[in-house]
């Protein structure tokens, strides 16, 4: 199983990615399975809190490279295809009209700091590394600039977007990424459980609905990244950033 989804009685739910041996990295069994988690629970009226973690060493790597590559050598329509379902799992886990807490720590990169963007509230183990590490294998973090764009902003976007570097736990916390850093993770999520129980339900959901509205500026944007995520994976340099990381050399623009 991809994912470990438990609800207590009291409208709790735990959502687990659950492939720790590849570091939670997401392919398009994941990506489908939390797709269809958030939307099924977002429907359910029990449902007070979801608190999304992962199993293992890390929250999660990211998209997994193996399935990236095999969508790459797909032809152009499949891959935009694969891509906008990457786009519309993302979408579906930011408008989930309840309140989402994530609980982050090991490795956090690509794909994972968009889970992380999505979520409404973020609390970090102190060790957490972060990522956007796309442009290091030839790739654009498309789909998830969305999301990650309206959580740190401009500026954090461009420095970590365009340079790939990694920032620690504490610098997450300066842009605004995650909300609190603290050792004990589940402990740390009590308060902040409690204050969403204490909240009307459906004023909650509203909130989330206006907030959306307002951030929310163009149309088709699942269209728009997706298209640019496909190209750039067939690109010589997305298949060559990928092929790279796979053999564990250096791509060739590598230093």
């Amino acid at each position: 199983m991809s994912l470990i989804i438990e609800s207590d009685r009291q409208g709790i739910t735990r959502v687990t990615l659950n492939r720790p041996d590849v570091h939670n990295a997401f392919n398009e069994g994941m990506i489908g399975d939390l797709k269809d988690a958030f939307s099924d629970l977002g429907k359910q009226d029990g449902i007070r809190v979801i608190v999304l973690n992962g199993a293992g060493p890390s929250f999660s790597a990211g998209a997994d490279l193996n399935w990236m590559r095999r969508a790459a050598e797909q032809d152009e329509e499949m891959n935009r295809e694969d891509a906008r379902a990457l786009a519309e799992m993302f979408e579906t886990l930011n408008a989930c009209p309840k309140p989402v807490i994530g609980l982050v720590h090991g490795g956090v990169f690509g794909g994972g700091v968009g889970l992380t963007a999505c979520c409404d509230v973020v609390i970090a183990a102190p060790g957490t590394v972060f990522g956007l590490t796309e442009v290091r294998l030839g790739l654009i973090p498309a789909v998830i600039s969305p999301f990650v764009l309206a959580k740190i902003g401009m500026s954090a976007s461009r420095r970590y977007m365009l340079s790939g570097e990694r920032f620690d736990a504490a610098e997450a916390l300066r842009i605004g990424l995650v909300h609190q850093i603290a050792d004990d993770l589940e402990a740390a999520a009590q308060p902040v459980i409690a204050a969403f129980m204490a909240a009307a339900p459906e004023a909650v959901a509203d909130i989330k609905d206006l907030l959306g509205d307002i951030a929310h500026k163009g149309t088709d944007i699942a269209g728009k990244t997706s298209a640019r995520i496909a190209a750039r994976r067939a690109s010589d340099e997305g298949r060559e950033g990928i092929q790279a990381f796979l053999d564990k050399r250096k791509p060739h623009w590598g230093m």
